[in-house]
């Protein structure tokens, strides 16, 4: 046997099948076979590996025993000439794998292999080709410097960013998402070594090759998609000190002990000043927007202040405390009301930020009606201020966004526009998946994946899409694997680059649509994301949002209890929720079988919709919703139902 294919998985099915689809038509060229050890995942990856691909080696371990463990597990068992470990977040060209086997057949003193790899917009990523860790080349990555010079034969070594990525070239590194090994240089130079849980030992494997006397090779003649998912995301503290703990068992290994003790304090050294500069970079972000709402309704404040007094009254009208005390509480009051209403997400909806200025102008207003007369400034200045902050606050978010000084996005609440890259029968299936998402997705039309195809029923084909892509408005495109060659998808991706386009991929037969730029950040409607609401700390979020409403109501009830239907309702469901009998928010009535359980609701995901809702479309709204638990899910549904809250 030629080659055998390594795939560890550890929850990440949907990508499994899309990775097993297209390497199963690759492997049809090459005398191969597919060996899947699957970290014991809780998401049925085993389930489907069985049921769909009966043709697949599948090593079920009990346990979560690490990346290195589970691949030597499966090399032990391979028969191929050729080992090759394959991420499964990754999409291979139906000829990869003849063309890699093909050049190592030619090259004898290679002992591995990388290949030219793209992320799901079709962006080369730089640690396709790698260069050896030492502690100057590391020092150069860990400090910034290799990202500002990435080009620099000094400083650009970690990446060998100055080598052409469309050339074959020796380099010192693999990445472990697609590493070729020859089964006569892992005979020599060992396994992976499992000392490293999870980093590192595509490095550690790497140096040995070269050690043991052969080359590794990067080869840009086939090209991989891999969506870059990893179990800790790369901004993390958690994932810099995994990672560079990984390099300090390499140090130790392969470094003199003089080395290898600098290398563990250099190392040490750059986790404490990453983890600085991350915390140090979430406090700003998080408080940037927060500061300058304060300043811009304060400045319109001062601005508005004198000119009323000049206009209705005369200069120095009202006392200084207006401006230092009371101005101050009520911009505290419409920043709060806009971060519960989500107005300080990175992607900016406008909607949000109207919202949490209207219910912090409502609150302000009972708040002014509720205290001492002697504080009562200006009913006026204060309705002025808020006709400032309404005006101002989105204008300067845009204006942040247009000049990208930034990295705000604005969300203009509008829908997506796709185009479906597929034959009939799966352009009307996709389309269905789409339509049955719930999300605001306008499918524009269909694309022939033939140029002989000639229908009404296509925008046109595959050949035309940058025109169908400028003249349609096209925001996304969905290719279907089942007709269109991986190969021909990214050669269409690299194509399309220039474009800010997205892009997804459906896998035949699946209920999933998977892409686009990483496997962490891939989008509602394409993974599964499970968060349930029968988690532990969703359960404690859920009570105390429960507490925090239930007080705020009792604090306005005055003011509130003239817009409620029910008076004695609206007081008898305050306090079951406050003695845990009921909560705010809970399933929609119908169908609850196999959800968890959880307190009957004063509202529920249905109350979001004006009019009555089939029973099944109530089942849907409840599966999702304990699915996929979010406190600002509770949030957006109490303040559009609010006026329901005393039904019984």
């Amino acid at each position: 046997m030629k080659l055998s294919i390594v795939i560890v998985n550890y929850n990440v099915k949907y990508f499994l099948e899309q990775c097993l689809y297209a390497a199963i038509k690759a492997a049809s060229k090459v005398s191969s076979e597919i060996i899947v050890v699957d970290n014991d995942s809780v998401d049925g990856s085993c389930q489907m590996v069985s049921e769909k691909f009966p043709e697949v080696t599948l090593i079920a371990n009990n346990e979560n025993v690490g990346f290195s463990k589970a691949n030597n597990q499966a090399i032990r068992i391979a028969k191929g000439q050729y080992i090759l470990l394959l991420n499964p977040d990754t999409v291979v060209e139906e000829d990869s794998f003849m063309k890699i086997v093909g050049f190592m057949d030619q090259t004898p003193d290679a002992g591995g292999l990388g290949v030219k790899m793209i992320d799901g917009k079709g962006r080369f990523l730089p640690e396709s080709k790698r260069g050896l860790p030492t502690p100057e080349v590391a020092f150069w990555k860990m400090f910034g410097f290799s990202s500002l010079f990435p080009h620099s034969k000094r400083f650009g070594r970690y990446h060998l960013g100055y080598l052409d990525k469309d050339q074959v070239h020796e380099v010192d590194v693999l990445a472990g998402a697609f590493m070729l090994l020859r089964r006569q240089t892992l005979d020599k130079v060992g396994l992976l070594d499992e000392d490293y849980f999870m980093y590192g030992e595509d490095i550690d494997l790497s140096y040995r090759i070269t050690q043991g006397g052969y080359k590794n090779y990067y080869f840009p003649q086939t090209t991989i998609i891999h969506y870059k998912g990893e179990s800790t995301k790369k901004g993390s503290i958690n994932y810099v000190k995994v990672f560079y703990n990984a390099m300090i068992i390499f140090a130790k290994k392969h470094f003199s002990k003089g080395n290898a003790r600098r290398y563990a304090l250099l190392i040490n050294l750059a986790i404490y000043f990453r983890a600085l500069l991350t915390l140090a970079a979430r406090f700003v972000k998080s408080v940037i927007l927060p500061l300058a709402d304060a300043f811009f309704i304060y400045l319109g404040f001062a601005i508005l202040l004198p000119n009323w007094e000049s206009y209705k009254f005369e200069r120095g009208y009202y006392p200084p405390e207006y401006l230092h005390v009371t101005v101050p509480i009520y911009i505290l009051i419409w920043i709060c009301s806009i971060w519960l209403n989500g107005g300080y997400r990175k992607n900016i909806r406008f909607n949000r930020i109207f919202k949490g200025l209207l219910w912090g102008a409502i609150s302000i207003l009972i708040f002014y009606s509720l205290v001492d007369e002697s504080m009562r400034y200006s009913r006026a200045l204060l309705l002025l201020g808020s006709g400032w902050a309404f005006l101002t606050l989105p204008a300067y978010r845009y204006l942040l966004y247009k000049l990208k000084l930034t990295g705000l996005q604005v969300e203009l609440d509008k829908q997506k526009r796709i185009a479906v890259v597929a034959a009939v029968d799966e352009s009307k299936r996709i389309s269905e998946l789409i339509a049955n998402s719930g999300l605001k997705i306008d499918t524009i039309g269909f694309v022939s994946p033939d140029h002989s195809i000639h229908q009404q029923f296509y925008l046109g084909n595959i050949h035309q899409l940058k025109e169908i892509i400028r003249i349609n408005k096209i925001d996304e495109l969905i290719f279907s694997s089942g007709d269109i060659p991986s190969q021909e998808i990214i050669r269409i991706m690299l194509d399309l680059s220039d474009l800010n386009i997205d892009y997804k991929i459906a896998p035949p037969e699946s209920l999933s649509i998977i892409g686009s730029n990483s496997i962490s950040t891939a989008g509602d409607l394409y993974v599964v994301h499970i968060n349930s609401i029968a988690k532990e700390n969703n359960k404690q979020n859920k009570r105390a949002f429960d507490l925090v409403v239930s007080a705020v109501l009792i604090t306005f009830s005055p003011g509130l209890v003239w817009f409620i239907g029910s008076k004695s309702c609206f007081f008898h469901n305050i306090s079951q929720v406050f003695i845990g009998n009921k909560s705010w928010v809970g399933y929609c009535s119908g169908t609850q079988n196999h959800l968890p359980p959880i307190k009957k609701g004063i509202l529920s995901p249905a109350s979001l919709f004006p009019v009555t809702i089939p029973e099944k479309k109530k089942d849907e709204l409840n599966i999702v919703y304990a699915k996929d638990y979010r406190l600002m899910n509770d949030l957006e549904i109490v303040l559009k139902a609010w006026k329901n809250i005393g039904k019984s």
